[in-house]
């Protein structure tokens, strides 16, 4: 059992990197100038960060730790969404390939964080 929670924790950590690179690769399509820089680098920063902050849950001191960092990874994905409808809008430009995937793992982390804290709750 242990070995197909490490497979699943893999398969969600690629998933981050995946989808923080389609991110990057995308912001290189932005258009020039201030508004542009300013949502290219923001989207980087904040579409990146869920893979780096999951990579420190599965290495997490305990199960309160795991789940904060899991918290942290689910307002970067909240964050990446709102910078992808903004992009969108601000530019008129479609996202919505890149904004599914970041819904698909909202509900992934959000579904994670909640099986976490019922582990805790079931072993007292």
């Amino acid at each position: 059992m242990e070995k197909k929670k490490g497979t699943r924790g893999q398969s969600l950590d690629k998933h981050l990197i995946s989808f923080g690179a389609a991110v990057c690769k995308a912001s290189a399509e932005f258009p020039t100038g201030v508004a542009g820089t300013h949502f290219r680098t923001q989207i980087i920063r904040s579409a990146t960060s869920p893979a780096a902050n999951y990579a420190e849950a599965r290495a997490s001191e305990s199960r309160r730790d795991f789940i904060h960092k899991l918290q942290v990874c689910l307002k970067e994905l909240r964050e990446t969404s709102v910078w992808l409808k903004l992009h969108s809008e601000v530019f008129d430009v479609e996202s919505d390939a890149l904004a599914r995937e970041c819904d698909e793992l909202i509900s992934i982390m959000v579904t994670s964080i909640r099986t976490a804290r019922r582990n805790i709750e079931a072993r007292g």
